[in-house]
């Protein structure tokens, strides 16, 4: 299929909460975009937004120089790449891929040893992890943090700017998963706070629900304040993701913590926080479930 020279033929692997909202983006900046997910009816929904329906990753590979990925996590990549029927599975046929791009968040050690297994089958690799949420991705304001070959970074941005506002270089492969880490440790460990707030307001007899309006303006006040404040007080609302989530994130931090020595004892009580969320049963609930967390402990103690 012939496309405009400033148009490319793309795979993208893993349409979920996040994923089909930046296809679509690709889509309507004049990309072919071929899709696959491991449940096929996520890939067939983005069928009459134009997309395309590829049966495995390897078609994907096949047809696409650049494929992209946003997986669950490291498991899941490898097994897209290097699995059977994989992007760059060895016992399938040719294949046209010439560069993955990563936007799933997985540990750091373990994207450079993914790169260099494609490098060796001669596909380029960049991490490419996001944030913004749900909602950036359907605004198409992500913000990427890039690890990889410079040259690699800069020819896939054009591609990435359909729903990025924002794609920083941050070094060799794997610096773009670090990264991501970093972002996570203030996202987990604000959320959490803002939990705890939610949580002093109510017992304190104050509306809780009219944080973000008094603390407009003031330090306090930011996007994730914003945010989960309303998702932690009122019910009904749309989940934009699930917390087992920032579990796998943080168990990354901390293992990644442990490696460089890094003190990290904020990030080590959220940790312990999303453990026993999970241990209560919660590790399928809302982002915002740290609150529940807090809630059930109340209960407990009553």
């Amino acid at each position: 299929m012939d496309t405009p020279l400033d148009k490319q033929e793309l795979g993208f692997c893993g349409p979920g909460l996040m994923g089909a909202p930046m296809i679509r983006h690709l889509l309507r900046a004049g990309h072919v975009v071929r899709v696959w997910n491991r449940s096929r009816e996520k890939a067939q929904a983005l069928v009459a937004d134009g997309a395309h329906v590829a049966a495995t990753p390897r078609e994907l590979a096949q047809h696409a120089d650049v494929v992209l990925l946003c997986v669950a996590d490291a498991a899941a990549v490898e097994a897209v790449v290097f699995g059977e029927n994989g992007l760059l599975d060895e016992r399938a046929g040719t294949r046209r891929v010439r560069s993955i791009v990563d936007h799933s968040s997985i540990p750091p050690g373990v994207t450079r040893a993914l790169a260099a297994r494609a490098a060796a089958l001669g596909a380029g690799w960049i991490d490419a992890p996001v944030s913004g949420g749900v909602a950036g991705a359907q605004a198409g304001t992500l913000a990427i943090m890039a690890g990889g070959d410079g040259a690699g970074v800069a020819s896939v941005a054009p591609i990435l700017a359909a729903y990025a506002s924002r794609v920083t270089h941050m070094g060799a492969v794997g610096a773009g998963q670090t990264t991501k880490l970093c972002n996570q440790a203030i996202v987990t460990a604000t959320v959490a706070a803002v939990a705890e707030a939610v949580s002093l307001a109510r017992r304190s007899g104050i509306d809780a629900a009219k944080l973000p309006e008094a603390l407009a303006g003031g330090w306090a006040d930011s996007a994730l304040l914003r945010t989960f404040v309303p998702r932690m007080t009122q019910d009904g609302l749309e989940p934009i993701g699930v917390l087992k989530t920032f579990q796998k994130d943080v168990d990354t931090i901390a293992a990644a913590a442990q490696q460089t020595g890094t003190p990290m004892p904020v990030s080590g009580t959220v940790q312990q926080l999303l453990r026993l969320g999970a241990a209560m049963g919660l590790a399928q609930a809302d982002l915002s479930g740290f609150i529940d967390v807090l809630q059930t402990r109340r209960s407990i103690a009553q």
